[in-house]
């Protein structure tokens, strides 16, 4: 068995030795960044002004906003002492947010501004308020009251759910699909998909990845980007936390990556993450990876601009240059190539990006996807034509101002089968 072993390790270094490189050629990038210029980001941005005030300011306007919102229950229904109450309870509840945001990086769970996060919690809760003051107008004794009580403690459980619990519910989810270029009774390729990292700090999120990772036993790993979060892309901590990540991933066909969105994986910071790593970055490039027992698969990855036209004509390209004897792989950061990738016929596409949506709520489904194509792709398994289509939930967390929950959507991994036809 030794023998056999030792055998099985040196021709799996000999194929891997063997794996031909093909590299697109250099193209421009766009000078406007189309994330950047939406209205998210900017909202993003907008909330994220808070973190720069000092704490007693931001409890001090947090309390403010409590008692306006008091004051338009008194200015709906006419009950001042009621609108008293409404307010005092409802700065309380934010009092409570406050506790638990602080809480957060103490307990090494996330690192977000509490500041910010403060203020876009404080939203619903103020929404719901003048909700069922309107309501009260009609209801009849104290039902207001106890329906206010109600929906701001199931908000505060909802709060705690999604800011400590779920996001460290980390899945494997395993999925089978099938093409004719890979010819019939050759075994299966098993591919990892691993995406949306958004680290801040390591915690056991990370763990549970490598955990996971090394649990799977696949063939080869693909990581289609974000590897840092929104608000840590220049961190050095950061980068050096995610390089050490990084370097803890293995699989005997290897490791590719590409770049997530620009405003997250800035170049010039997260591309240095890779130098001197046993990881493949395919920037604009593919490589067709040889395995035993007759085995080929064409890994295809580039960098994502969400420049729609730009990516578009990037993957024609990409595709013309690549090999279509064996099963192509596409590695790209956003499900908006779907359409194209359909028409180029590709086998099997993965990506992240949209998070799954991060909250999701039951008969509603995501709040935002952050892709252009809106609802049409936004998480799981999709197939037109020969194209099967794999969006990822992901693993980390939105940055900036966004809090760092997900509710209804756990992070996940993907360990995808491609089997042959027949």
């Amino acid at each position: 068995m030794g023998d056999e072993h030792q055998n099985r390790i040196a021709e799996i270094k000999v194929m891997q030795n063997s794996i031909l490189t093909k590299n697109a050629t250099e193209l421009n990038e766009p000078t406007v960044d189309i994330l950047e210029e939406g209205w998210l980001h900017k909202t993003m941005l907008f909330f994220e002004l808070p973190s720069r005030l000092p704490g007693i300011w931001v409890v001090g306007l947090a309390f403010l906003l409590a008692g306006l919102t008091g004051a338009g229950w008194w200015l709906l229904t006419a009950d001042q002492s009621m609108a008293q109450l409404i307010g005092i309870l409802l700065a309380l509840f934010m009092a409570v947010d406050m506790t638990l945001l602080i809480s957060l990086p103490q307990q090494k769970i996330s690192f977000g501004s509490w500041k910010a996060q403060l203020f876009v919690l404080a939203l619903p809760r103020i929404a719901a308020t003048l909700v069922l003051a309107l309501a009260a107008i009609w209801l009849p004794g104290n039902w207001a009251l106890w329906l206010f009580l109600l929906v701001q403690v199931v908000g505060t459980a909802a709060f705690i759910r999604g800011f400590i619990i779920e996001p460290f519910k980390l899945k494997l989810t395993a999925v089978m699909t099938f093409t004719d270029r890979l010819p019939i009774g050759t075994d299966p390729i098993r591919v990892l998909h691993i995406t949306d990292l958004h680290v801040e700090r390591l915690t056991e999120r990370e763990e549970n990845v490598l955990k996971l990772a090394q649990e799977a036993k696949p063939d080869l790993i693909v990581i289609s980007g974000d590897y840092v979060n929104l608000s840590y892309n220049r961190d050095k901590k950061t980068l050096r936390q995610v390089r050490q990540l990084l370097s803890q991933l293995s699989a005997p066909y290897g490791v590719f990556a590409t770049l997530g969105s620009p405003p997250v994986d800035l170049r010039e910071t997260v591309v240095p993450i890779f130098e001197g790593l046993n990881i493949t970055l395919l920037r604009h490039g593919w490589q067709q990876v040889e395995m035993e027992n007759g085995r080929s698969l064409t890994v295809m990855g580039m960098d994502c601009t969400h420049d729609l036209p730009v990516d578009a004509d990037r993957l024609a390209q990409l595709v013309q240059a690549a090999p279509n004897s064996a099963p192509q792989l596409l590695v790209y950061h956003s499900p908006e190539l779907m359409p194209e990738a359909t028409q180029h016929d590709i086998d099997l596409y993965v990506c992240g990006h949209t998070h799954g949506g991060q909250v999701r709520l039951p008969f509603v489904g995501p709040l935002l996807t952050s892709s252009q194509l809106g609802r049409r792709f936004v998480m799981g398994l999709y197939r037109n034509g020969r194209t099967t289509l794999y969006v990822s939930r992901g693993i980390g967390l939105e940055g900036l101002s966004a809090p760092r929950v997900r509710f209804m959507c756990p992070p996940e991994m993907t360990l995808i089968t491609l089997m042959p036809n027949g």
